[in-house]
């Protein structure tokens, strides 16, 4: 694929973002089922660059060539209030992809955050900023700004396919990448396991055990677990 830029996204319903963003990362990975919630999570090296970070808004994506982070100034050019520019120079080390005047900017224009596969800097001001920013990588590595690259087109971030659009929502556990035919299944099960979950509390605070309320018998009956009654090394 030759260098390019596109300069539109498709748009999800504001009042889905926002029933989205008040969803946990856990709620809405479980709501989206055993196979899609593993399609969308990206991996564990994607943390947050300060504790109590939340992010919830549609990708802005780039592709950085290693080293430089030339797209990266264009994703921000693009990126409208509440989007999260999401970019990747393939999770390198070399050329830091972000740093504290790209958040100052990204904050002045009223963007949702961004998440970075790759090196981001200055997470001191970062935090001070209280800005929402997750990262792969942390490192001063000084970038260029050459190219080649592209913006908002499919990248791979932490092993996932995030495409334009997508929902980006981060938090202490890590981020997901929720395509838009996907967000009202996975905000749906998420508030239904929200409510199931509270009920749940409340049972336990009561209590009830988790063996019961998670009916595990018939699971330790048809695995075949055996309960003895005593120590493992106690005289047969």
């Amino acid at each position: 694929m030759k260098p390019i830029v596109y300069t539109k996204i498709p748009r999800i319903d504001r009042d889905l973002i926002a029933r989205a963003a008040r969803q946990t990362v856990a709620d809405l990975h479980e709501g989206l089922g055993a196979v899609a919630g593993r399609q969308c999570l990206l991996g564990p090296k994607m943390r947050p660059v300060w504790n109590g970070a939340k992010v919830c808004g549609q990708a802005v994506t780039c592709f950085n060539y290693p080293g430089d982070n030339l797209m990266l100034h264009a994703a921000l050019r693009l990126a409208e209030p509440g989007d999260v520019v999401v970019a990747t120079n393939g999770g390198e080390v070399q050329g830091a992809l972000w740093g504290d005047m790209a958040t100052l900017f990204a904050q002045l224009k009223g963007l949702g955050g961004a998440v970075i596969d790759g090196s981001a800097r200055d997470s001191a001001s970062v935090a001070e900023m209280g800005f929402p920013v997750f990262a792969s990588v942390i490192s001063v590595s000084h970038p260029e700004k050459r190219g080649p690259g592209s913006a908002n087109v499919p990248v791979v971030v932490c092993g996932i396919t995030v495409h334009p659009g997508d929902l980006i929502v981060g938090d202490a556990d890590g981020v997901l990448a929720i395509p838009p035919e996907l967000v009202e299944t996975a905000v749906t099960g998420a508030e239904a396991r929200s409510a199931k979950e509270e009920a749940m509390r409340a049972r336990l605070k009561e209590g009830a055990t988790m063996f019961d309320l998670l009916n595990l018998q018939p699971l330790f009956e048809a695995a075949g677990i055996v309960e003895v009654e005593g120590a493992w090394n106690d005289p047969r």
